[in-house]
């Protein structure tokens, strides 16, 4: 593998590292509604386990409430179970037409113990950073043993992809941030 091979995989490897962040940061949840909550809720459905947007379509009501409404009636009472028991802390109500998933509001320390996971996912976040720039400087270091560059192509090299983690983790500490400002609204 070459120098700008490596810089350009690792580059796409903190990308998704991102986008991994992203979806989990997703999941945390504030005191206000949105759809993607309840994305990564399973429910049964034949036999096997799938994602409640296969069976529904989840759509806003209000700043305080989500609707799902379910496209075969037998499947109401699962959904409905299976959003009660995703540990999401919601108390969904069967309505004629779908279901209803108001948000309650969050406790202060309710709160605080959110912006703690959000602080660990963000800090999982800059270790596979670190690790994935770790893997870089080291296959750097095997080009240079290999004679495949020079000491000085390696050094610059290394600058750069160093650049590359210190833009990416910067990336996490503002979605960071701005998680836990999301989190502490009221």
């Amino acid at each position: 593998m070459s120098i700008a091979e490596t810089k350009k995989t690792t580059e796409y490897k903190m990308q998704k590292s991102i986008e991994a962040l992203k979806i989990e940061l997703a999941k945390i949840r504030t005191g206000r509604a949105h759809v993607g909550l309840l994305d990564h809720v399973q429910v049964e459905y034949y036999g096997s386990m799938v994602p409640i947007s296969t069976v529904s379509s989840v759509t806003l009501i209000d700043s305080r409430a989500l609707g799902v409404q379910v496209w075969e009636k037998a499947m109401v009472g699962k959904v409905e179970k299976a959003i009660r028991d995703s540990n999401l802390g919601l108390n969904p109500a069967t309505q004629s037409d779908g279901i209803r998933v108001p948000m309650p509001p969050l406790t202060e320390e309710r709160r605080r113990e959110l912006t703690k996971v959000v602080t660990h996912e963000c800090e999982n976040a800059r270790v596979a950073m670190r690790n994935l720039r770790r893997d870089a400087n080291s296959a750097l270091k095997d080009l240079l043993k290999k004679k495949e560059c020079s000491e000085d192509e390696e050094r610059r090299a290394q600058d750069e992809v160093q650049k590359l983690t210190d833009r990416f983790v910067a990336e996490v500490d503002k979605l960071t941030a701005q998680k836990k400002v999301e989190v502490m609204a009221v």
